[in-house]
């Protein structure tokens, strides 16, 4: 059987662009950022993510975890990107050289969620510490993260600014599961608890069951949000180039205007403040 010339080289042409396409397929560029469960919980990295792969070709792979164990991914060198929500652990991070510059990228705030009874009786208030006294004071139930997150360590802040020495006082009211904000909530929504959450997840979050928000508005309760570069210096294997890329989309124009365009029923969960330098 005769194969016409013209054929042979259209197959050649095929198989030696199909082997050209190979390499370049596999170095696609990637990133590993290690962020919060409330950053993934709430649906905004589902929102972002195809968003600035559109923009730069490159793919963006998280690994969700309270910011303690995020920072500590860093510290290893597992990851190229740090993304969380505890000021003062990320200044720690940095000062210790793990992180190469810290960008503050947006803020939402936290919210006590409690039955919608409120047994503690404190529905209304925009006092979180007297709040706490108060569920502690009546030993209700209430769930804590208790996983070095940024909200846990917001809590464990809180408990102190109201007077309680959580460690000595807790009791059988007091939770601690060691899990993300999705299953605290889901654990609070159970057992009809009080918990301490970011709003951001609480919209996203469907299993309110009888929970409703009982204490908002009190600046304590502001929640900033950083991102750095892990320190290619300590560790030269972080994709310095695609992680910086990432970082500066974030806290571009482009990427503060995704930020901001992120909602659940017509509200924001975050609001871009890359601009502020006292974030």
């Amino acid at each position: 059987m005769k194969i016409h010339r013209r054929s042979l080289a259209l197959m050649a042409i095929a198989v030696l662009s199909s082997a050209a396409a190979a390499p370049a397929l596999a170095q696609a560029p990637s990133i590993l950022v290690a962020s919060t469960t409330s950053t993934q919980d709430s649906g905004l990295f589902g929102h972002l993510l195809p968003l600035f792969k559109a923009a730069t070709g490159i793919e963006v792979k998280v690994v969700a975890l309270g910011t303690g164990q995020a920072l500590d991914v860093g510290r290893r060198g597992d990851a190229d990107v740090v993304f969380v929500h505890a000021r003062s652990e990320e200044e720690k991070f940095q000062a210790e050289g793990f992180g190469v510059r810290r960008h503050p990228v947006m803020y939402n705030d936290f919210v006590l969620i409690g039955p919608k009874s409120d047994p503690a009786g404190v529905q209304g208030s925009t006092d979180i510490a007297a709040a706490l006294r108060a569920i502690k004071d009546r030993k209700l139930p209430f769930v804590s993260r208790g996983d070095r997150s940024g909200t846990h360590v917001a809590e464990l802040r809180l408990w102190k600014d109201a007077g309680v020495d959580i460690a000595a006082d807790k009791g059988d009211w007091y939770k601690a599961i060691g899990q993300g904000m999705g299953a605290a909530l889901n654990t609070a929504a159970a057992a009809n608890a009080y918990l301490l959450a970011d709003r951001g997840t609480w919209l996203a979050f469907r299993n309110k069951a009888d929970l409703a928000i009982v204490v908002q508005g009190d600046k304590r309760l502001f929640n900033q949000y950083g991102v750095m570069l892990v320190n290619p210096a300590r560790h030269p294997t972080v994709k310095k180039e695609a992680g910086q890329r990432f970082i500066d989309w974030l806290v571009s124009p482009q990427g503060q205007r995704a930020i901001a365009d992120y909602k659940v029923g017509g509200e924001p969960l975050f609001f871009p403040n890359a601009g502020d330098p006292n974030a």
